[in-house]
């Protein structure tokens, strides 16, 4: 007969806070530097015990910060629903220790109500979202991607009203281009829902956000940055120094195409190896304290596959403290 273990989190789970936490722009909001996505790992095509594993190790060690979207999975939705399930059988006692995001932007359900960025859609969105989760609000939601055809004004307001109903505590974008960044930021100061954190993707690969002037302008504007893909979905790691593992993303044909490991990007990598051997450092931990480093940057937003992977990443936390110094 197989009975269900208790969770209780570890005592020592802050013991490491004035390292790990740091100020989510101007607000009150403190964020892990390693925050835990659920983009991976967390469907319903992934062993329910490994993502129970993965979220308790990682609230043992300061995690709070927990990341997800509508379309996770897969399939969509489905890693809301593991959240949900973590929240009824670990997590309840312990809800308002954590900060919980979700997003809604991308496909989620067919016809012109299921993407993008109406009102329709995102409050349809937000309200399945919390059926899947079991929870009365979300800490953040955000306006997943921009949406050139609706007008800015629609989605913006939505993000208001939504605050002012109680369904989320914040609200953040992502990936809106760097004008569009300015409009969301005055709209919604002026309407008392400050805009709490952009998410981008940036990695030693990807400089976007800065080349952009996207973290400049949120570090002016006391709005709070999170990387998202700060491993570039694992080439920034030690996995594909050699080629490609038969194990691998890569090669199970996902997200991250085996056309993109060109012989320049491998020499690319070969070289950010040898750097970060120069400082006895993994790859990986070079590659997140190099993001932490960049200023205006709140967190980075990691996936994990395992226990060892995720201990792997918060490596950097250490590394940051150490150069913060």
């Amino acid at each position: 007969m197989n009975i269900k273990t208790i969770y209780t989190p570890s005592a020592e789970r802050y013991d490491n806070s004035e390292v790990m936490y740091r100020r989510c722009g101007n607000s009150g909001v403190l964020l892990p530097k390693v925050s835990l996505g659920f983009w991976h790992n967390f469907g319903d095509v992934d062993p329910y015990q490994r993502s129970r594993d993965i979220t308790h190790y990682a609230f043992d060690h300061g995690i709070t910060h927990f990341d997800l979207a509508n379309n996770y999975g897969p399939p969509y939705g489905t890693a809301e629903e593991t959240m949900g399930r973590l929240i009824r059988e670990d997590f309840a006692p312990y809800r308002d220790e954590l900060f919980i995001s979700s997003k809604a932007g991308y496909d989620m359900w067919e016809g012109p109500y299921g993407n993008w960025g109406s009102r329709k859609y995102l409050f349809a969105s937000l309200d399945q979202s919390l059926r899947r989760m079991g929870l009365d609000y979300v800490d953040l939601f955000y306006s997943h991607r921009y949406d050139p055809v609706t007008p800015l004004e629609e989605t913006l307001q939505a993000l208001v009203d939504i605050v002012k109903q109680g369904k989320a505590l914040y609200v953040g974008i992502s990936r809106w281009p760097l004008e569009a960044l300015k409009v969301a930021d005055n709209y919604l100061r002026a309407r008392d829902v400050p805009l709490l954190i952009y998410q981008g993707k940036l990695n030693l690969l990807d400089r976007e956000p800065i080349d952009e002037g996207i973290i400049d302008y949120c570090r002016e504007h006391g709005i709070g940055f999170i990387s998202f893909s700060p491993l570039a979905q694992g080439l920034l790691t030690d996995r594909y120094l050699n080629g490609i593992p038969s194990d691998s993303r890569m090669a199970r044909g996902g997200s991250l195409r085996s056309e993109v490991l060109t012989p320049e990007l491998m020499e690319q990598l070969q070289t950010y190896h040898r750097q970060a051997a120069d400082r006895g450092l993994p790859l990986a931990t070079m590659a997140l304290s190099w993001i932490l480093a960049q200023k205006g940057v709140t967190s980075v937003l990691v996936g994990a596959s395992s226990t060892k992977q995720l201990a792997d990443n918060l490596k950097c936390v250490e590394v940051s403290a150490r150069e913060e110094e």
